[in-house]
Formats: structure tokens, C-alpha cells, sequence
């Protein structure tokens, strides 16, 4: 392409940092570096993937400068990585490698009134953001119900909150969002918070409640945190008593909102 190094010259001067740049599509800086010299070309997928980033095709790369300054500019609806929204992510960073790994995982439902839901979610570092991958396993044999549902999200660290916002993966996408609060450097094994979301079992109705993560190590065993999962009475033996204490306290109701409203 003709014009690629100047094009991507002007894209990247419309970003903080050409690093920001790099940890945002996963590119290595030095490998990046040889593009915008015209000393390497980039590949088709390297090509793609930074096209994508800036809500344009590949092929734009080889418009004149001043086309693709237009092109570069223009209004978009859709949410990319640029967007406002997605600058909020990940916040303190540094903070936030504080607690990747893995995490056993509680919360009170209205889909099951009187119990506690066991899952299990990980945080991990990937392009300079926090994703956040979950999953839930619920069995009820007595009415024949058996769910196994995965989340996918992003986290963000800030003034000492760790928000969490995923959404289901499946046809029937839901959002989903939790706030969870770090103690001191010295104990980061619980985050204790609220999450907010739809019940699956009462209409999807919109509910609160509170949540604690466990955190179980890097590389736990996968099998046995599965097997865990599922929902819990308050008096089981599987919770531990940190756990118990937080969601057994008698403020820690669910709150949702009734049908008729």
C-alpha cells in the first residue's frame, strides 16, 4: 500500500501513547515500530486487527492522507475500542494484578430464595486489559433443571473498587455487574461487594444482592472448582465461615424489583 506509513502515523497520533496503542491490539512495540519506519509491512491478520481498533476496513490504510483523515473521522454508533466506554477499562492495572487468578464465587438469588449460588470466575491480564471469564453450574435434580451458563467481561480498578461488568455468551446475551471491594495489601484472599443482574428462574426480574470472591490461586484445580459450583444452603459445609457471616448477615436480603412495577 502506498500510503500505509503515513496513514498509520496519523492514526496513531490520534492515541495517549503509541504503547497504549500496542497493548490495546495485542502488537509487540517493536514489531509495531517497523511498521510506522516502513522498514516491515504488517501482516493481513496485524493489518486487520489494527483497522479494527480504529472502527475502519484494512484497505483504508491505502487511501490518500487526506481521505483517510476523513475516513478516520467519521461519526460512529458503534462501541469499539476508542469508545468512552471501553476508556474506562482497565483503570489502575497495576492494582488490579494484585488479584488475578481464579475465585470461588457466592452471591444470594431470588431464583433461589434462601440459598446461596456457588460459581466460580478468573481474572486474567490479556492486551492491557483485566478480562474477566465466569462460569455457573446450577442443578436442581428435584425439578429437573441443569444450567451451565459462561460470562465473559471486563474489570476496572478504581479508588480502591474493582467493577466488573460481563455479559452471558449465548443467543440470549444479559448483562450483569459487580463492585467488589479489596482490603488491605496483606489479605486479598476475599472481595466482598454487591452484584446486580436478572433472575432466570422469576421472569427476569432485575435484583441486588450481595457477593464475595474467594481467591483460590493461579492454577487451582479446574475440575474440583467446578464441581463445586451449584446452589448452597446457608448451613452448608462448603461455605466457608467468612463466607457464611457475610451472606447469612440479616441485611444482606435480596432486593428485587416486583413484577407489577
Amino acid at each position: 500500500m502506498r500510503h500505509l506509513v503515513e496513514n498509520l502515523k496519523i492514526a496513531c497520533a490520534t492515541q495517549r501513547s503509541i504503547s497504549h496503542l500496542c497493548r490495546a491490539i495485542d502488537i509487540n512495540r517493536q514489531q509495531f515500530n517497523r511498521y510506522i519506519n516502513g522498514q516491515t509491512s504488517p501482516s493481513a491478520h496485524n493489518l486487520a486487527r489494527t483497522a479494527k481498533y480504529f472502527d475502519l476496513d484494512a484497505a483504508d490504510f491505502g487511501l490518500a492522507p487526506r481521505l483517510f483523515r476523513e475516513r478516520l473521522r467519521k461519526p460512529t454508533l458503534g462501541l469499539n475500542q476508542s469508545s468512552e466506554l471501553l476508556k474506562a477499562f482497565p483503570g489502575d492495572l497495576t492494582a488490579l494484578r494484585r488479584h488475578i487468578g481464579y475465585f470461588q464465587t457466592y452471591h444470594r438469588s431470588p431464583s433461589w430464595p434462601g440459598m446461596v449460588v456457588c460459581s466460580c470466575s478468573r481474572i486474567l491480564e490479556k492486551g492491557g486489559l483485566a478480562h474477566v471469564k465466569s462460569m455457573e453450574r446450577l442443578r436442581d435434580p428435584g425439578n429437573g433443571i441443569q444450567q451451565f451458563s459462561k460470562y465473559v467481561g471486563l474489570a476496572a480498578f478504581y479508588r480502591n473498587r474493582i467493577f466488573i461488568t460481563e455479559r452471558v455468551v449465548g443467543s440470549n446475551p444479559i448483562l450483569s455487574q459487580t463492585i467488589l471491594l479489596p482490603f488491605d495489601e496483606y489479605q486479598r484472599v476475599y472481595l466482598r461487594g454487591t452484584t446486580m443482574g436478572v433472575s432466570w428462574r422469576r421472569e427476569n426480574l432485575p435484583y441486588a444482592s450481595r457477593m464475595i470472591w474467594r481467591h483460590v490461586g493461579a492454577e487451582p484445580d479446574l475440575r474440583e472448582l467446578l464441581s463445586r459450583c451449584g446452589p448452597l444452603t446457608l448451613s452448608s459445609r462448603q461455605l466457608p465461615p467468612t463466607v457464611r457471616s457475610f451472606l447469612a448477615d440479616p441485611s444482606a436480603e435480596v432486593y428485587a424489583v416486583p413484577a407489577e412495577y
